[in-house]
């Protein structure tokens, strides 16, 4: 590996809240700043930052070159830069917002990580946040009322919302109502036993009065099957298999191999952003996945911790039965042991860096041996695809 390889040093996340509730006051930048100034000061060695000073000048020797976040829905006027500033980093540090929809956050580590890798950046913070609390309404100009999104495809393509096309990947696939709620309801109950055992402590960046994510609760698979289908009648996907809208944030630190300083962390090998089927956005996880280990000619048997987007447990299925994983069965240990967005939350710009904060508890704070691989993964609204593979040092 060269000199340039990026690392990632810190990793950290708020707890998620669900819109309308926890957050509902917290503007994106007020979600994403605390979220960085805690990346940095974990790279400084500083346990107690002042947020409201120059946190850059304070770094051992770099300083800060920029911060890209990923972000949907927010207000506009380039929220990285607007989240640095709010955190301190210095009138020099620019900020790049990156909207690669619901894979928007691992987007942002990639494009990080190819600053890095370029020789053109020494620290780069890179993330994503989303507050769906206070997302502004747009609306068309001569238009009376706002509209509910943006289209992800031209005119005269499929363009389903993503709880139909979940039901369309299910029914696709051959994903049973069955399987999605037992999914389900392992995602909230592995999430209360890590909430229990501490095991996002070193993650979670208090904020708004909350230390832990609001969502997770204990299920019953009775209680699942009494749901009725959220989107298509007669369907399989419910409220109950799916994930909620999420305000939340979650940042990393990248710095190249040859500036680590001995700190433990997890080097990117390869990423990839791929297209597929807009009619089954759900199954863009799939390719980008096959596209990073076909470049490091990796086998998914060699990758001890896997972390996906949890949307829908339809989509989640869909993916690993593709890869051949039985997150259910035999896979239980390596895919998302700890919960993931369906108990947790789904904060759209910041989710897919909320996995790869966890795969960094999972195997840096963990202590898992140099050499152990792990892959994050997202699948996009529009039929897009966003993985990452990568080794602890």
């Amino acid at each position: 590996m060269g000199d340039d390889t990026p690392v990632v040093v810190a990793a950290r996340r708020t707890p998620i809240g669900t819109a309308g509730h926890a957050y509902r006051e917290l503007s994106v930048d007020r979600l994403a700043a605390p979220v960085i100034a805690a990346v940095v000061a974990d790279v400084t060695g500083d346990p107690a930052p002042d947020v409201t000073g120059d946190l850059a000048e304070n770094l051992a020797g770099r300083r800060v070159d920029d911060v890209v976040l990923g972000n949907c829905m927010g207000p506009g006027g380039n929220v990285a830069r607007i989240s640095a500033l709010a955190a301190g980093l210095g009138h020099e540090v620019p900020g790049l917002t990156v909207d690669r929809q619901c894979g928007s956050g691992l987007a942002a580590i990639l494009l990080a990580g190819q600053a890095v890798r370029a020789g053109e950046m020494d620290l780069v913070i890179a993330g994503g946040a989303e507050s769906a609390s206070t997302a502004p309404l747009r609306t068309f100009r001569g238009a009376a009322e706002p509209y509910e999104r943006a289209p992800f495809v031209p005119d005269g393509r499929p363009d389903p919302d993503m709880g139909p096309a979940a039901e369309a990947l299910a029914a696709a696939r051959g994903i049973s109502r069955e399987r999605q709620d037992a999914y389900a309801c392992r995602s909230h109950a592995r999430a209360l036993a890590a909430r229990a055992a501490g095991r996002f402590d070193g993650e979670i960046v208090p904020i708004g009065g909350r230390s832990d994510d609001q969502r997770p609760r204990p299920l019953r698979a009775a209680s699942l099957a009494r749901l009725p289908a959220a989107f298509v009648s007669d369907g399989t996907v419910t409220a109950g298999n799916s994930s909620p809208v999420s305000d939340g944030a979650a940042a990393v630190a990248l710095v190249p191999e040859r500036s680590r300083g001995g700190l433990p962390g997890m080097r990117l090998l390869a990423g990839a952003v791929v297209g597929c089927d807009p009619a089954l956005p759900g199954w863009g996880a799939v390719p980008a996945i096959r596209r990073v280990l076909g470049r490091t000619g990796v086998d998914v048997e060699r990758v001890a911790a896997v972390e996906i987007v949890e949307a829908f447990a339809a989509q989640v299925l869909a993916v690993t039965d593709a890869l051949g994983l039985d997150p259910l069965g035999a896979d239980d240990e390596r895919v998302c042991p700890d919960g993931g967005a369906l108990a947790l939350g789904h904060p759209w710009g910041a989710t897919g860096a909320v996995v790869v904060t966890r795969l960094f508890s999972r195997l840096v704070r963990a202590g898992a041996p140099s050499g152990t691989l792990g892959l994050a993964a997202a699948a996009v609204g529009g039929g897009l695809g966003v993985a990452a593979l990568f080794e602890v040092v």
